[in-house]
């Protein structure tokens, strides 16, 4: 029988309990597949907290995964089954070794791509591809800086941002991370805990600041981050893993007639066509070693709750994934 993670209420890790699954008959318009990874992310530990009030409880959490076809809607001409397939969802449903899906939001994986690298690179992938090609796009010579640069967007962000010329900084929590941001191609490394990230940033820059600057952290690097602008930047925050962000008036931009952008990834791919083509140019980037993905830990499913301990603790230096 299919086995799920289900929430019945918000909470600590605890909350996360193990199910049996009823049969899935697809929709018209759906697939239905065994799931053989599944991914986890920060956006899952605010669902479970609820922090995200966005999963009706109870309910399945997980937003990415990857699988193989096993049943497929009569008005589903796409795919057939067998097909190896990964996506995003805001729909969840991911903590599941079976689940159905519109066709229209599952990709192909390439023969050369794993699904373990699939599941564990899909969404945090896609999020680079609309950071650095929809909202802020990175050109040769920019100056940019990378919050979380050993991360998992991290990694990805800033190799993507060497291959397009230009100089990354990159803020970091430890020695280790430190050595893995330098290693993806940060050219100027900040130990937020160590040095204060404006005064490193006005240093490095020569008092300009900083066209571009990736923020997924949210509370604790907002001002920061904003302060160490260049006349006419941008500040993406695209996450708030360390709360939200209080007290931001918009007027605050006008010092340095800044734009701020806050992206979520599920309103850029909306279009199948535009989904295809980035998930088909990351994994192009994949497969050429333009873009190279760490090894995830690999937990099985039902030791999901302790999957988000590790996650939350921010010791980890890689990805993690759920095998059902």
């Amino acid at each position: 029988m299919a086995k799920a993670i289900q929430i019945s209420s918000y909470g600590a890790p605890e909350v996360l309990k193990l199910t049996d699954l009823s049969p899935i008959t697809p929709k018209p318009d759906e697939i239905v597949i065994r799931q053989t990874v599944i991914g986890i992310n920060f956006h899952d530990i605010y669902v479970r907290s609820g922090l995200y009030k966005t999963l009706s409880l109870p309910g399945i959490p997980g937003i990415e995964g990857a699988g193989v076809i096993t049943k497929i809607g009569s008005e589903v001409t796409s795919f057939s089954i067998g097909d190896r397939v990964a996506y995003i969802t805001s729909g969840y449903g991911g903590y599941a070794s079976e689940r159905s899906l519109p066709a229209a939001i599952a990709v192909p994986i390439p023969d050369d791509i794993s699904d373990v690298t699939a599941a564990s690179v899909i969404l945090k992938g896609l999020t680079v591809q609309m950071l650095a090609n929809k909202v802020a796009r990175i050109q040769k010579g920019n100056a940019i800086l990378v919050h979380a640069a050993a991360g998992g967007v991290g990694q990805l962000l800033v190799q993507e941002a060497k291959n397009r010329g230009a100089m990354v900084l990159g803020t970091v929590g430890s020695d280790v991370k430190a050595e893995i941001a330098k290693n993806k191609g940060c050219d100027h490394i900040i130990r937020y805990r160590e040095e204060n990230v404006y005064d490193r940033v006005m240093d490095i820059t020569n008092g300009t600041g900083l066209r571009i600057i990736y923020d997924s952290v949210g509370k604790d690097t907002f001002y920061d981050s904003l302060a160490s602008l260049d006349f006419g930047g941008h500040l993406v925050n695209f996450g708030q893993s360390s709360g939200p962000i209080e007290n931001f008036e918009v007027s605050m931009l006008a010092k340095k007639s800044a734009t701020l952008s806050r992206p979520m990834i599920f309103h850029y791919v909306r279009k199948r066509q535009e989904l295809l083509h980035m998930s088909q140019t990351l994994f192009k980037a994949i497969e050429k070693g333009d873009i190279k993905t760490t090894e995830p830990l690999q937990m099985p499913l039902k030791e999901a709750s302790k999957a988000h301990e590790l996650l939350a603790s921010r010791t980890l230096t890689q990805s993690i994934v759920l095998i059902p």
